[in-house]
C-alpha cells in the first residue's frame, strides 16, 4: 500500500515536470510490471544518466523486482547529490521494507517524520513500519495522525485495517478474545462486510467455541460461487468443533459437489483438505485413505496432504506413521505450525515425552504465545507435576461386614522416565453380629521406570500391619508391574502381586497371603471393536490355589459421549473349597451384558456411569442374576484440584472374598501441590 503512495509522489512530479519520454516506464511502474520498468529506465538512463526522475524511478524498479539491496544503493547515491530532497528519503527508506528490514527503518521514518511531521507519506510510512515490527498500538497511533492530514485516504484506511487484523491476532494470542473481537468488528466502519474482518472473525469464534456465531459469520461470506464454498468449509469446521461430525461430513460433502464446478485449484485443495478430514473424523478410515492416495498421485509433496496422513495416523494409532509425515511437512517449511506442533503430538502418542516437549517449545518460537502450543505444554506438565491423592470411602455388605478405609498416595515424577510413589493405607472392619474388629495399616513405596517408550516398569514395596482384638502380625507387600504397549492399539500387563487378605475382620485374623500372577491384554480396533482378557493365578499361604479368566468383548457406540456395550465371561476355580470362610467355589461361571458411558457436564465437570447384568453359576447350583452399577461424577476446581465422588455395587459372587452383596460410597481427591515439574528448569524451554 505505500508502494502506492509513493508512486503517486512521484507521478504528480514526473506530470508536472512533463516528462513525457518517461511515460511508458511510469505506466509500468503503475501497473506493477517492475521488470519491464527496470529495462526501460534502465535504457533511458544511457541517454541522460543524471535525469534525477528516471533515477528515482530506476530505482524503484529494481526494488519491487527483487533487488531490494541494490535499490537501497541506488536511494544512497540519490541522497549524496541531493541530501534534503524528500521523495528520494522517503523512497530510501522504504527500499528497508521491501528488504524486511524493519527495524532499520524505523529510525529512518521516526527522523524524516520530525522533520516533515505534516507529510502524509511520512507518518503513514512510520505507520507501516511499526505495524510490521508487530508494534501494533504505535501503529494505529501513526496512522491515525496519517488519516488527520488525509482523512479520507484509502490507503491509510486499508493500513489501518491490516494493523487491526495484525493487532486483533496479538490480542487471540494473549487469550484477551474481548479485546480481539472489538477491534475487528472497529474494521466494518470503512470496509463493511470486509472478508479479512469476517474471516478473523469467524476464526476468533471458533477458538472461543462460539459456534453459532462462527456459522453466522461464514455465512456472512457467502456472496460468490468461490465463497460459499469457502463458507461451507468454515461451517464444517464450526459443525466438528460443536462435536457433530456427522453434520460436518454432510457440509463438507456438499462442498465437494460444489468445488467440481469451479476452476481455482487452491479453492479445491483446501475443499478436498477439509472433506478427508471430515471422513477422518467420522471415523471412516478406508474411505480416508483412499481418497489421501489418489490426492498425493496427482499432487505429490503438498504439506497439506502429509497433514491428513499425519492426522490419519494419529486416529487410527499409528504414530510413527504420523511423525514420519510431519517430518516431512517440516522439510519442506521448517516454520509449519501444522508441522512443529502436530509432530508434537505424535511424539506425545509415541511416548517420547521429553522430544514431545522441544518441539512444542519449538512452536511458540515461531508463533509466539500460540495458545495450542501452550496448552500443549501445560498438559505435559500437569502429567508430570508432583501430586498428592487421598481416596476414602465406606463399605457394607449383606453379610453385616462394615468398613471404613482411607489411602493417600504422594507421587514425585523426577524426570519423564523416573517418578517414585509413597503411600500409607488405613482400613478398619468390623462385623456386626459376632463384633469382629479388625485394623490393617499398610505403607508402600513405589518406583516407575520407563524402560523404553511404551514399556514402563512399576515397582512397589512395603508392608501391612494388621492388628485384631488382642493379636496382631505384619507381612511384606509387594507389586511389580511390567506395562507395554507391543503394536499400535494394544496394551499388555504383565504382574506379580503379593498381598494380605483385608476385606473383612475374619479373613484379616487369618492372615491369609495371596501370590498373584497375572496378565492383562488389550486389544483395540479402528472398527470401534475391543477385546480385554484377564488371566491370574494366585497362590495362597494356606495353600490353596485359585485361576480366573476375564474376558470381554465391547463395541463403541459412540464417541462423544463415550459409549460402550458389550459382553463380559467370568471363570474363576479354587483349588479347594472353604465356603464358609471365602468364597471358594470348585467352579464359578458368570456371564453379563454391560454399558459404560462417561461424558461431560460442563468444561470442568465429567461424569461416569456403568451398569451390567447377567447370570450366574456356582458350581452345580441354579443360574442367579447378578447385577452391578458405578457411577461418579468429578469436578476440576482449578487446573491442580479436582474431586471425584462415587458410588458402587454389586450382588457379583466374585466381586467379595466372602461373596455377598457389596456397596461402597467414596471420594477422591487429588492436588498438584507445586505449579510445574520439579525437572522443568532443566529443560532449558526458550519459551
Amino acid at each position: 500500500m505505500l508502494q502506492k503512495i509513493i508512486f503517486l509522489f512521484l507521478l504528480t512530479t514526473m506530470v508536472l515536470s512533463a516528462q513525457s519520454k518517461m511515460d511508458p516506464g511510469f505506466t509500468m511502474l503503475e501497473e506493477g510490471n517492475f521488470q519491464e520498468a527496470e529495462e526501460f529506465f534502465e535504457a533511458y538512463l544511457k541517454t541522460d544518466p543524471e535525469n534525477k526522475t528516471a533515477r528515482l524511478c530506476y530505482g524503484r524498479a529494481v526494488g519491487l523486482s527483487g533487488e531490494p539491496e541494490k535499490a537501497t544503493a541506488l536511494f544512497a547515491n540519490l541522497l549524496l547529490d541531493y541530501p534534503e530532497d524528500f521523495e528520494i528519503q522517503i523512497n530510501y527508506n522504504e527500499s528497508f521494507l521491501w528488504a524486511k528490514e524493519y527495524k532499520r527503518a524505523k529510525p529512518l521514518y521516526i527522523d524524516l517524520v520530525n522533520k516533515n511531521p505534516d507529510q502524509f507519506g511520512a507518518v503513514l510510512g512510520l505507520a507501516n513500519t511499526l505495524s510490521n515490527l508487530k508494534e501494533y498500538k504505535n501503529a494505529l497511533q501513526w496512522v491515525e495522525k496519517a488519516l488527520l492530514i488525509q482523512p479520507n485516504n484509502l490507503s491509510a484506511k486499508t493500513s489501518r485495517k491490516y494493523i487491526k487484523l495484525g493487532y486483533a491476532n496479538q490480542f487471540v494470542n494473549d487469550q484477551l478474545y474481548q479485546k480481539a473481537e472489538e477491534l475487528l468488528q472497529e474494521i466494518f466502519i470503512d470496509f463493511p462486510e470486509d472478508k479479512d474482518a469476517l474471516l478473523n472473525l469467524a476464526n476468533l469464534y471458533l477458538i472461543t467455541k462460539k459456534v453459532d456465531k462462527a456459522k453466522a459469520t461464514y455465512k456472512q461470506l457467502a456472496v460468490t460461487p468461490k465463497d460459499s464454498i469457502n463458507s461451507l468449509n468454515g461451517i464444517a469446521l464450526a459443525a466438528h468443533i460443536d462435536e457433530n461430525d456427522k453434520e460436518a461430513l454432510k457440509i463438507s460433502s456438499s462442498a465437494i459437489a460444489k468445488v467440481l464446478h469451479i476452476n481455482d485449484e487452491e479453492l479445491k485443495e483446501r475443499t478436498y483438505d477439509r472433506y478427508v478430514q471430515a471422513l477422518i473424523w467420522n471415523r471412516k478410515f478406508i474411505s480416508a485413505k483412499k481418497r489421501i492416495d489418489s490426492l498425493e498421485n496427482t499432487m505429490p509433496n503438498r504439506n497439506w496432504i502429509y497433514a491428513l496422513k499425519a492426522t490419519l495416523g494419529l486416529y487410527t494409532g499409528n504414530s510413527k506413521y504420523s511423525v514420519e509425515n510431519y517430518n516431512k511437512i517440516l522439510t519442506n517449511d521448517s516454520t509449519s505450525f501444522d508441522g512443529n506442533l502436530g509432530k508434537a503430538n505424535a511424539l506425545f502418542a509415541e511416548d517420547r515425552i521429553l522430544p514431545a516437549y522441544h518441539m512444542a517449545n519449538q512452536t511458540l518460537t515461531y508463533y509466539k504465545n500460540q495458545k495450542d502450543a501452550k496448552g500443549f505444554i501445560e498438559k505435559l506438565n500437569l502429567m508430570h507435576t508432583p501430586t498428592i491423592e487421598e481416596h476414602a470411602a465406606y463399605t457394607f455388605d449383606n453379610g453385616k461386614n462394615v468398613a471404613y478405609f482411607t489411602n493417600t498416595t504422594v507421587e514425585v515424577p523426577f524426570s519423564t522416565k523416573f517418578r517414585t510413589t509413597l503411600s500409607y493405607f488405613y482400613r478398619t472392619t468390623e462385623n456386626t453380629v459376632t463384633n469382629n474388629q479388625a485394623k490393617s495399616h499398610v505403607v508402600l513405596a513405589g518406583l516407575h521406570y520407563k524402560l523404553l517408550p511404551k514399556t514402563l516398569l512399576k515397582t512397589i514395596i512395603g508392608f501391612n500391619n494388621s492388628r485384631f482384638m488382642s493379636d496382631s502380625y505384619t507381612q511384606p507387600v509387594i507389586d511389580i508391574k511390567l506395562m507395554l504397549r507391543p503394536l499400535k492399539l494394544q496394551n499388555l500387563n504383565l504382574g506379580y502381586q503379593r498381598e494380605v487378605q483385608n476385606f473383612n475382620a475374619d479373613l484379616i485374623e487369618r492372615e491369609i497371603v495371596q501370590h498373584h500372577y497375572g496378565l492383562n491384554y488389550n486389544l483395540g480396533t479402528n472398527i470401534n471393536l475391543g477385546w480385554y482378557t484377564q488371566l491370574m493365578h494366585t497362590q495362597q499361604s494356606d495353600t490353596n490355589t485359585r485361576n480366573l479368566l476375564f474376558t470381554s468383548l465391547y463395541y463403541t457406540v459412540l464417541q462423544k459421549p463415550a459409549l460402550k456395550m458389550g459382553i463380559n465371561y467370568q471363570y474363576i476355580t479354587f483349588k479347594d473349597q472353604l465356603p464358609t470362610i471365602y468364597f471358594s467355589p470348585e467352579k464359578y461361571r458368570a456371564i453379563e451384558l454391560f454399558g459404560d458411558i462417561r461424558g461431560t457436564f460442563s468444561d470442568k465437570t465429567t461424569y461416569m456411569a456403568s451398569a451390567a447384568t447377567g447370570i450366574q453359576r456356582v458350581e452345580s447350583d441354579p443360574n442367579t442374576t447378578i447385577f452391578r452399577a458405578e457411577t461418579s461424577i468429578q469436578h476440576q476446581f482449578s487446573k491442580r484440584f479436582s474431586l471425584n465422588i462415587y458410588g458402587k455395587y454389586s450382588n457379583i459372587a466374585s466381586a467379595t472374598a466372602a461373596g455377598f452383596e457389596f456397596t461402597e460410597i467414596g471420594f477422591k481427591a487429588k492436588w498438584l501441590f507445586l505449579s510445574k515439574p520439579l525437572f522443568f528448569k532443566s529443560l532449558k524451554l526458550q519459551n
